[in-house]
């Protein structure tokens, strides 16, 4: 008997992409393979950067399964490829960066126990660092990122402060929300999920450093929650 798989939105194709992407990766990198280490050097060389101004990273990236068919059976239009490429390019680029010279994985699955998207890391930055108003401006302007770019330039510098503090980030969560906000609303239901485990997020009891966050979510109210084991 043939099962037939269910055919995936291209929201979730770019979660699964980002995160069997990423997975494997880590775990090699914090291995020392050369092979990944030079990878992540090419990735970060893409920050701040459209994937076209780049060669280098031409094929770098299997993004064939956002080719595959819609739910309904359509192809994906060019818009939705667009915008679903960008927003894997932008976060692999920023988790380069951000796993750059770090001995531990800086991408960590989202759980509603540990929450792992951005506004919850923000959150435990400003905590860590104890610079409220400094890094709350930095959340603001995020949010108020007129295009992707800008965006993405945006949040590379909150990167390299969540790198300084060992603060993990979901970035196959992150890739999901980057393609929700190129679409009209978007922008205002990502801010929403960003403010929401904002605000959710409490340090938890003791050691500041031991990363045991409380419950939230980061997740937009169309999209799930990556719960798979990070190996």
């Amino acid at each position: 008997m043939t099962t037939v798989t269910p055919a995936k939105s291209m929201a979730d194709r770019i979660t699964d992409l980002v995160f069997d992407t990423i997975g494997p990766l880590q775990h090699e990198l914090l291995r020392d393979g050369p092979k990944a280490v030079a990878t992540l050097a090419r990735l970060r060389r893409g920050a701040g950067k459209q994937p076209h101004q780049v060669p280098d990273l031409l094929g770098l990236i299997d993004t064939g399964p956002l080719y595959d068919k819609a739910p309904d059976g359509r192809m994906p239009g060019e818009g939705a490829l667009t915008c679903a490429e960008d927003a894997v390019h932008v976060v692999m680029a920023l988790w380069a960066v951000h796993q750059q010279s770090r001995t531990t994985g800086m991408h960590r699955p989202h759980r509603t126990d540990a929450p792992g998207g951005l506004g919850a890391a923000i959150r435990r930055l400003m905590i860590e660092r104890d610079a409220g108003d400094a890094v709350l401006k930095r959340f603001v302007r995020i949010g108020t990122a007129p295009d992707l770019p800008t965006l993405a330039q945006r949040l590379r510098e909150i990167v390299v402060l969540l790198r300084d503090e060992d603060i993990t980030l979901d970035y196959a969560l992150l890739a999901r929300q980057l393609y929700q906000w190129q679409w009209p609303q978007g922008p205002e239901t990502v801010r929403r999920a960003w403010g929401r485990s904002f605000h959710a997020y409490r340090a938890p009891k003791g050691d500041r450093s031991t990363g045991a966050d409380v419950p939230g979510t980061d997740t937009p109210s169309d999209s799930h929650t990556t719960s798979k084991d990070d190996s």
